[in-house]
Parts: C-alpha cells; sequence; structure tokens
C-alpha cells in the first residue's frame, strides 16, 4: 500500500533493469520480514535457525515478485512512450512516470492498460509455475486450497525437501493472492485505478469520486472480512485505505451531474 513516493535512507540499494532505474529502501526489508514471519515459522517448525533461512527465501520471492509487478507498470509506461522509475518500500512499490517524455498525460484507456499490467505479469509468472511443475508431474501448492482441489493441483508427486515446498508456496502465494488482492476496486491499489479510468474512459465527470466511495465499501468489507479471518495485518491495511478513500471524498468537491 503506498500513497507517495518514499523517502530516501541510507540503506537504499539502487540498480538498472531492462533499462528501468531501480531504488529499494531500507525499509522494505523491515516490511517484509514481518509479513512473511509467521508463515517462515510455521515451514521452521520450531527451528530458530531455520527461521532464517526461509526468512530469506520469502525476502528474495518478494523482491523478485513485487519487482516484476513494477517491471508490469513501467514497461506499460514505456510503451505509451513515458519512462518511469521504480521505488520498493515496506511490501509494495511505485512505477512513477519521470518528468521527461510525454508532453500531454495518457489517456484513460492507457493508464487503465498500465494499470492493469502489474498484476498481470504476476499472474503470468504464476501461471508459469503452475505449468511447471504440472509438467513435471508435481503437487502444485495452490493457495487456495478448495481451488486447488477442484482444478487436479493436489495430484502428484511431492517435494523432496520442505524448503523446496516452502519456495514454490512462497512463490504462488505472493504471486496470486497478492495481485488478486491488488484488483479490488480500492484506490490507491490498481483495481481502484482501473475503476477511476474506466470511469474517465465512459465520460463521467465524477470518476475520481465514484471510484473513492467504491473503495471506501470495498475496503472496509475486506478489511471486516479479514477480521473475521484472524488476518490482522490484511484487515488493518484495508482499513487504512478504507479510510483514506473516505478522506478522499471528504476533500472533494460536492456531486455534479455526470450523466
Amino acid at each position: 500500500m503506498l500513497l507517495s513516493e518514499p523517502q530516501t535512507t541510507p540503506l537504499d540499494i539502487g540498480f538498472r533493469v531492462a533499462g528501468v532505474p531501480v531504488r529499494i529502501s531500507g525499509l522494505f526489508w523491515l516490511g517484509t520480514v514481518l509479513i512473511g514471519w509467521n508463515i517462515c515459522e510455521f515451514f521452521a517448525g520450531g527451528d530458530r535457525r531455520g527461521v532464517l533461512v526461509y526468512l530469506a527465501m520469502w525476502c528474495a520471492v518478494v523482491l523478485g515478485s513485487i519487482l516484476i509487478h513494477e517491471l508490469g507498470h513501467a514497461l506499460a509506461f514505456a510503451r505509451f512512450g513515458q519512462p518511469a522509475r521504480i521505488e520498493l518500500y515496506h511490501i509494495g512499490g511505485l512505477a512513477i512516470p519521470e518528468p521527461r517524455g510525454r508532453r500531454r498525460p495518457l489517456p484513460p484507456a492507457a493508464r487503465n492498460q498500465e494499470s492493469a499490467a502489474g498484476p498481470f505479469a504476476q499472474l503470468l509468472v504464476a501461471a508459469a509455475v503452475i505449468l511447471l511443475l504440472k509438467g513435471a508431474g508435481m503437487v502444485v501448492p495452490f493457495p487456495f486450497a478448495s481451488v486447488g482441489r477442484a482444478l487436479g493441483f493436489d495430484e502428484g508427486r511431492g517435494f523432496a525437501s520442505r524448503q523446496a515446498l516452502a519456495l514454490f508456496d512462497f512463490i504462488l502465494y505472493v504471486n496470486i493472492c497478492w495481485p488478486v488482492l491488488n484488483l479490488i476496486p480500492v484506490p490507491p491499489l490498481d483495481g481502484g485505478q482501473m475503476t477511476r479510468e474506466a470511469l474517465e474512459t465512459l465520460g463521467v465527470r465524477e470518476s475520481g469520486r465514484i471510484a473513492a466511495g467504491v473503495g471506501m465499501v470495498a475496503g472496509g468489507l475486506v478489511a471486516f472480512w479479514a477480521l473475521r479471518q484472524g488476518d490482522r495485518w490484511l484487515a488493518i491495511m484495508f482499513a487504512m485505505l478504507a479510510v483514506a478513500c473516505f478522506q478522499e471524498l471528504q476533500r472533494s468537491p460536492p456531486w455534479r451531474r455526470w450523466n
């Protein structure tokens, strides 16, 4: 969940991927460890030294997955003649358009494609991993167990080690659950951006306000569901997003006719 460009820190790391500048904030690692601690403890089974091994695997998967997500956005920007850079911090990231390049803002339809490119890139990774595992006759640790059983993903050979199982579990969890959550219509998530941009494409003048209203309701419902499931991190995140949408509604001008 990112609302603004992160501040620089002494622990930042910078490099380029496919010509796109990338900066990883030191806060990225802290957020990633906090989110992944419980699942890594589960796989370690009480082995404190083993937790560090699983945490290293988890951080590598999260870094690679979010980088793929943001590269999807950045390359979509580039397709429309707008260079961008990538900033990673907490457990998320931003693809930020550079001031140079296009002189005119992207039209809504193009922005919609750009918003969809990040989640789509992650889902492509998940699909490739599933095909790889099924082709090798392995079980697929699909994050939604009932769906996995219905698709026959629980049939096949098991993994040779617990570390291998954890690695593929992490990859599929991060590259399926996270993009699906990101497509929920709550600004500033990609789903919320796509809702606003779709309304703009249809010529709806109050697109931002409508998207914020939808996001407030959707965010509140997801937060309530997550709380019922015992997922406090998810509940807190979507509650904060719902509040941010409410605040956006408060700042917006009064309703105008848009039909």
